[in-house]
């Protein structure tokens, strides 16, 4: 900034805001809610896309190239993400003219200082599903929400939903700390592993961060937490506001009881789950619509969270079982000659595993899987992991990682990782071409076979282009 302040946004007033990536799914939303304020927004995006259409088609002008000129003194104030690199033309415009500039965290944070109720989801897995479901509840509920949400809600046909000035619902990233410039209400962690070490340091660094996120809840605030996340009283030690535990198996790490978890839980064989949800002493019945052992997780947390704020149990049911799930979170893309095509964004070893166990418990012959490794520091620092967490497919197909921000391979590739997986006996294969990916598995996968494209870059095209007969 400017005055080295943060810059406040003036909601009565508005002002002119420029995003620089707005075609990114978490700015897009935020542009669409200030555009919804009264805000002149506007922004810039390296590429058109069906996002930055859609922002277009509601008014919202979107430059193409992020180019100096772009950037002009009449603007009030310019959003940044994390993404952005201080050697970017606009970013160094911002700077020659002395702008005032915040992130994409600030923002979200002076947004929840206009609601009444502010609930931000946190955890290294698990956020935008927790988000989605939490959301579902309090449309089901009628309180009309305000939801920025990291992933496409199917019910929404976006990620974004803007409503009434009491609820807003949004992911909480702990990338470069984002939510610590967060106002929450009802704060919600679904664990604490490693995970983004090219910004912490370490296990604790980040450990560090996630009790300095449940510090910012006022004393009339709620923490939602994951009883097993290893040591979560170091989180909660002197916490000023009330906290709420959940787990699957009703004990936490220190072998206490649990205030929410599951019993009784039974897959079908889609691999959705129907299970009890069980807190003091009562019982009530869940049937989920969306596969996979962790979404009863994920469920649990959204329970919590909705009987906190004093949702009528049925209601919660509905929302709860009326998700279909979030786009990229095990999405059925469809049907090719026979083999069945599913996308998932899992990008790290955890995430892996959960959507190995929840094709698991789906009939198929053959598992194919497609996996875009996501940025250099993340493959080299859970190389053996990846490796461990792939060995249950039949097959495994790379293409190139994808580097995102990073330039430095770190000597690490996805050939790499094909031949680690090559030597434990997993077949695997690096094919650095998409359209050659998809011709591969046109010509091999046969009828009964399952294909996951998976990973956070743009793997999912894939299993489009498959689907789309263009190949």
């Amino acid at each position: 900034m400017s005055n080295n302040e943060e810059y406040m946004l003036d909601f009565k007033k508005g002002g002119k805001i420029y995003f620089v990536g707005i075609g990114g799914i978490s700015m897009s939303g935020l542009a669409m809610i200030l555009a919804n304020e009264g805000f002149k927004v506007f922004g810039s995006d390296r590429d058109k896309s069906p996002i930055t259409e859609s922002l277009e088609e509601k008014g919202i002008t979107v430059y193409y190239g992020q180019k100096a000129e772009n950037i002009t003194p009449d603007i009030d104030c310019v959003v940044f993400t994390a993404a952005i690199s201080h050697d970017n033309p606009e970013y160094k415009a911002v700077m020659e003219y002395g702008l005032n500039h915040i992130n994409r965290g600030q923002l979200v944070g002076q947004m929840m200082r206009n609601y009444h109720t502010a609930i931000a989801v946190s955890g290294t897995h698990g956020k935008t599903t927790t988000t989605s479901m939490i959301s579902e509840v309090l449309i089901e509920a009628g309180l009309d929400p305000t939801i920025n949400n990291g992933g496409v809600l199917k019910s929404m046909g976006g990620n974004t939903r803007i409503g009434g000035n009491e609820y807003f619902v949004a992911e909480a990233c702990e990338y470069t700390n984002s939510f610590l410039d967060f106002f929450p209400t009802v704060g919600v962690i679904m664990n604490v592993e490693e995970d983004h070490l090219d910004f912490f340091k370490d296990l604790a660094d980040i450990r560090n961060s996630f009790r300095r996120f449940a510090h910012l809840l006022p004393e009339n605030g709620l923490l939602v937490i994951n009883g097993e996340i290893e040591n979560y009283h170091e989180i909660t030690d002197c916490l000023k506001c009330r906290f709420i535990t959940f787990s699957k198996n009703g004990v936490d790490c220190y072998g206490n009881k649990t205030d929410y978890s599951a019993e009784d839980i039974k897959y079908n064989r889609l691999g959705c789950a129907n299970f009890n949800v069980v807190t003091n002493g009562t019982k009530r019945e869940m049937n989920l619509k969306v596969p996979g052992e962790h979404n009863v997780v994920d469920c649990l947390a959204a329970i919590a969270v909705s009987d906190a704020l004093g949702i009528d149990e049925e209601k919660s049911k509905a929302g709860l079982e009326n998700f279909r799930g979030a786009d990229r979170r095990f999405e059925y893309k469809g049907e090719m000659n026979g083999f069945t095509i599913v996308d998932d964004y899992a990008h790290h070893p955890t995430e892996i595993k959960a959507t190995m166990t929840s094709a698991a418990r789906i009939e198929y012959n053959k598992l194919y899987v497609v996996f875009q490794p996501h940025t250099y520091t993340r493959t080299k620092t859970f190389f053996d992991e990846f490796v461990e967490a792939l060995s249950g497919a039949d097959e495994v197909i790379m293409p190139d990682i994808y580097a995102a921000r990073e330039t430095d391979t770190l000597g690490v590739s996805s050939k790499g990782l094909c031949d680690a997986l090559n030597k434990i006996g997993t077949k695997a294969q690096y094919i650095p071409d998409f359209e050659k990916i998809a011709k591969y598995l046109l010509e091999n996968c046969t009828k009964g076979d399952l294909v996951i494209t998976m990973g956070a870059g743009e793997a999912n095209k894939i299993g489009d282009m498959m689907l789309s007969g263009k190949v």
